[in-house]
């Protein structure tokens, strides 16, 4: 049984753990550069008995661009302060309890080893970290700790690794070199041929399909448990450890993927046979078993578009129901409670993210945690009475907290950022809502400007989101910290596209790019211009991907902002699907491909509105995005400067498409000053005017 989401009847809520907010003549603004000092805690796993919390703490080592994480570990009754729990000579991370909590799986790469999964005791006697033969990926225990299963796509084998030219070159291709061992190219027969993150990627015909092994605690020689052309993705073991649940696509091998199917499947352990759990839903993720191996809950849907659910089938085969069916929200992960009475998961809501419960009869949702934050990585002890999860909300980075499930405050455990949030004037966010075209209610955040003064003005920027299937909310931005302690207004919102707001209000957009979504944006300009204070001259916006798309959007459909900056963007789908690893995208949010929506890709392209661009621009991408690639940055820039708009083109080598998240820290703070520096250029500040005003054109 998963332990994860195991949680109560009991609503867990805030309680007063965190420190005051810091905002006195003794703190000074966010700058660029506190990016550095960040500590960043996750993927928190509570031991078997709920003592202990294992979970990974990430730092920035700034003198060699790079992060660092360790595996750390904390007493839930806070007996005692955090200790790191892995070497930190060396990365850590994916922490997994054994049954027992006298061991602790994890993944660490280290010089001279096959493989990167090690274990730790956890007794208080400690010990080295050791490996166990015949284990090549981050395992799951069994429910008796004496097996461990993984995923894995096997070795390389032998004329691989004699001739690794092999993995670049497609074995179906026609044309040959006259010496293949020279040859230091690639050669691709079909689709995909790249991926954000990891750029060139080997042709299709040559990759593995991944099968589940099983190996003995001790270890040994590994169980293949399955074979086949497709692979077995999302393992969870039965209650009984005689079999186990799995995720299975059909569309798997296919060169063009519109949809996928994933599909549940039980294998048996004892005969490695397998049989198909029909459930009459395209898409079938997440299984995990009740506790008494009787029942399957797992995420439902109709497919690409439709509203995901909470599903429960026989494992044996039978009717299925849908547990949220009524339920606006996207339910993740769901799992069982201890009694087997109530189904949990986890769900965005108006810009939070908690947790919610529904029964597992049929019933009513309910939410289980509260507050204006964002809640991640919840872990229940085996007996359900604690959980443990991070908690950030816009003025604190996130920290580790605990709660006993039978309500009653929570406990913070962890206070790695507090020693430089002491000396920072981390600034809160006021919320309110606009009723938007259709009369669609719009959710939007507004942050003081540092040093605000009742009865004085000052610049306002309009930051845009991404996706556009995704949201803002109440987590630390440093961005917006950055924007705010400038002097700015930060206006953030979460127009209709967004999500967390039901699925209605999430595909609103589709087919309808820069539409309605335009007129929110615009509207919660106008909004926070009515609430006093905001100079209207001095407007800028901003937004990165789709957030990059409507703000070259929105500088050719109006010209009330003074200043731009646009980051991975959008300005011509036609180059864009050429080039992008994501045409599914389109597909669906376009009704079709370009050759068959033609005036769609035409008329949602900013480039088609180039002529009325007037803003000055900074235009900010990563020479490895294959998101949205660079090709579109170029071609808005040469645009722009053809036209003597203002513009400047920062191209950041090393990066993919996260760079604003998890690029390269070096680059990631130059980012970020660079955007301070471009608006404080044209805008000016809180305090002080703007270097340059106007936008010249020939």
């Amino acid at each position: 049984m998963n332990s994860r989401w195991l949680l109560p009847a009991a609503v867990i809520g805030l309680s007063t753990a965190r420190p005051p907010d810091r905002l006195t003549a003794q703190t000074r603004p966010f700058q660029a550069t506190d990016y550095y000092r960040m500590t960043f805690v996750g993927d928190p796993v509570l031991s078997p008995d709920g003592r202990r919390a294992a979970f990974t703490v990430t730092t920035v080592v700034e003198d060699k661009d790079r992060r660092h994480t360790e595996i750390w570990m904390a007493p839930t009754d806070g007996s005692a302060p955090p200790y790191r729990f892995t070497s930190p000579s060396f990365e850590a991370g994916g922490p997994t309890w054994s049954p027992d909590g006298s061991l602790l799986a994890f993944t660490s790469h280290r010089e001279g080893a096959d493989d990167d999964v090690w274990f730790l005791r956890t007794g208080p006697f400690g010990g080295e970290a050791y490996q166990v033969t015949g284990v090549h990926a981050l395992p799951a225990f069994s429910p008796d700790g004496r097996q461990l299963l993984y995923a894995w796509r096997g070795k390389d084998s032998d004329s691989l690794k004699q001739q690794p030219w092999r993995e670049r070159v497609s074995p179906i291709a026609v044309t040959r070199g006259p010496d293949p061992k020279r040859f230091d190219g690639r050669v691709y027969t079909s689709l995909p041929f790249l991926a954000d993150e990891r750029g060139l990627i080997p042709p299709r015909e040559t990759r593995r399909p991944a099968h589940l092994y099983a190996v003995a605690i001790d270890g040994g020689t590994p169980l293949q448990l399955t074979d086949g052309d497709l692979s077995q993705t999302q393992p969870a073991w039965s209650p009984d450890g005689k079999q186990v649940a799995f995720v299975q696509d059909s569309t798997e091998p296919d060169e063009i993927r519109r949809d996928v199917r994933p599909q549940l499947y039980v294998l048996t352990i004892g005969d490695k046979t397998a049989r198909r759990i029909e459930t009459g839903f395209v898409e079938n993720q997440a299984p995990d078993w009740s506790p008494d191996g009787r029942t399957l809950a797992f995420v439902c849907s109709k497919g690409r578009g439709e509203e995901n659910d909470v599903c429960v089938v026989p494992t044996a085969g039978g009717a299925v129901r849908s547990l949220t069916a009524t339920w606006a929200l996207d339910p993740q992960n769901p799992s069982w409670s201890p009694d087997g009475k109530t189904v949990y998961f986890s769900a965005e809501t108006h810009g939070n993210v908690h947790l919610f419960a529904v029964p597992a009869a049929g019933g009513p949702v309910r939410q289980v945690t509260q507050g204006e934050r964002t809640l991640r990585g919840f872990s229940l002890s085996r007996d359900g009475r604690t959980l443990a999860y991070t908690a950030s909300d816009v003025t604190h980075p996130a920290e580790l907290f605990v709660a006993p499930t039978s309500g009653g405050p929570e406990k913070r455990l962890t206070m790695f950022n507090d020693a430089w949030l002491g000396q920072v004037a981390a600034i809160p966010a006021d919320t309110f809502w606009l009723s938007g075209v259709g009369g669609l209610k719009v959710e939007c955040w507004l942050m003081k400007p540092y040093g605000w003064q009742a009865g004085r003005k000052y610049p306002l920027v309009l930051t845009i989101h991404g996706g556009p299937h995704s949201n803002y909310g109440n987590i630390f931005f440093p961005e917006f910290q950055m924007l705010a302690g400038q002097g700015y207004w930060v206006l953030f919102t979460n127009p209709r596209g967004s999500s967390g707001y039901g699925h209605a209000f999430t595909y609103a957009t589709r087919n309808r790019w820069g539409m309605e979504d335009y007129q929110d944006l615009m509207q919660a300009v106008d909004a926070s211009v009515a609430r006093g204070g905001v100079d209207t001259t001095r407007l800028a916006v901003l937004g990165g991907s789709y957030g990059g798309f409507m703000t070259n959007w929105v500088v050719g459909h109006t010209s009330r902002f003074a200043v731009a900056e646009t980051d991975r963007s959008i300005f011509n789908w036609y180059s864009w699907y050429g080039s992008s690893d994501a045409q599914g995208l389109t597909d669906y949010e376009f009704a079709g491909e370009p050759w068959g929506s033609d005036s769609l890709y035409r008329a949602l392209s900013p480039m088609t509105f180039t002529k009325n661009i007037r803003t000055p621009m900074l235009i900010v991408h990563s020479e490895d995005d294959r998101r949205t690639p660079i090709t579109n940055a170029e071609q808005l820039f040469v645009t722009l400067r053809e036209r003597g708009v203002p513009a400047e083109f920062v191209r950041y080598p090393r990066s993919f498409h996260g760079l604003s998240r998890t690029g390269p820290p070096w680059l990631l703070v130059d980012r970020l000053e660079r955007i301070r520096t471009w608006f404080a250029h044209w805008l000016g500040t809180g305090t002080e005017p703007a270097r340059a005003v106007g936008a010249p054109t020939r």
